[in-house]
């Protein structure tokens, strides 16, 4: 019995020319038709474009469309993830790919595109113990701020620009407090005062740690002596309760503990921060066109004037994404 798969083969076959073999015939086949080459409809960068726009480009999509094949994959690797970021975050990625050569980030734009929805979970490290390791997964929307990136700079290398997310809260054992991973990403890390300190004080890479999105390897800025005081205050823990790595390719990524505050407290260090962040004008030196104050939401597309919120669309898959980004 023939399947309906093998139908259309046997139905060639009968029309096949006198001394034609159905292995010549299948051989003519893939010669002459489209489907393999580099203009089909499935590779058209065109068509894909206006495919992912119809679905506001959804993140878990195009990770399995990546996974089909190596064209598929170049496409996005070439493309798709660069059209996912400026859909998801245009502010912040105008901000990011501004000076870039040739508009390429470090890493990668499907590092940016993992960095953005993925937190990457925590591990026990030389300078921060955990009870128990907190695993990564997809996260449904993220706020990443300029503001709260000035608040893990020291006061020589606020000219850089650096967004860091809101802490994600993954809860630890009783009588534990919770455990807060961020990330971040710099623009121009290669130009950056940061980097030129890390290199002037000649501050030595991990060696068993490296990068969760871009697998380049990190420097401790614990062990550098970069973390400034007001990163604590930003996250709302403890001097020292907070380590953080910068990857080679200006990613940032940490961990803290989420102490409770009392509200005299909380009161006290909302008016730290007012003052550490009155000076917004750094940007003005690193041609950027809008203040160091002029953060932007966006979720699906709509706009406020608050900070840089993006929002994924569909239910995650983690096991599609893992094999693409993650």
């Amino acid at each position: 019995m023939c399947t309906s798969a093998y139908a259309p083969l046997l139905l060639d076959n009968l029309a096949l020319p006198a001394g034609m073999s159905a292995n010549q015939r299948l051989r003519l086949d893939s010669r002459s038709h489209p489907s393999d080459s580099g203009e089909s409809g499935i590779l058209n960068e065109r068509i894909l474009i206006l495919i992912f726009e119809s679905i506001k480009w959804d993140i878990h999509v195009l990770c399995a469309a990546s996974a089909v094949n190596r064209k598929l994959r170049a496409v996005a690797t070439r493309l798709l993830w660069r059209e996912l970021c400026m859909y998801r975050a245009p502010r912040m990625v105008a901000a990011l790919a501004n000076g870039a050569p040739n508009g390429r980030l470090g890493g990668g734009w499907h590092a940016l595109a993992k960095l953005m929805f993925f937190c990457c979970g925590c591990e026990s490290t030389r300078h921060f113990r955990v009870s128990r390791s907190s695993p990564g997964h997809f996260v449904k929307e993220s706020r990443f701020s300029k503001t709260s990136g000035r608040s893990f700079l020291t006061k020589k290398c606020r000219s850089d620009l650096l967004y860091v997310s809101d802490p994600c809260e993954h809860p630890m054992r009783e009588r534990e407090d919770d455990l807060g991973l961020y990330r971040g990403v710099f623009r121009g890390f290669m130009r950056s005062k940061t980097r030129a300190c890390l290199i002037r004080r000649q501050v030595e890479l991990e060696e068993r740690l490296c990068c969760p999105y871009c697998g380049a390897r990190v420097w401790s800025m614990t062990a550098a002596r970069l973390v400034p005081k007001s990163a604590a205050r930003r996250l709302g823990t403890h001097d020292g309760g907070l380590e953080y790595f910068v990857c080679v390719n200006g990613h940032l990524h940490g961990t803290c503990w989420l102490v409770p505050l009392s509200s005299e407290e909380e009161a006290g260090r909302e008016d730290e921060d007012e003052d550490e962040d009155d000076g917004c004008s750094d940007d003005a030196d690193n041609g950027s066109d809008h203040s160091e104050c002029d953060d932007r939401t966006v979720t699906d597309s709509s706009v406020s004037s608050i900070s840089e919120e993006i929002a994924a669309v569909g239910p995650p898959d983690r096991r599609l994404c893992t094999r693409e980004i993650c």
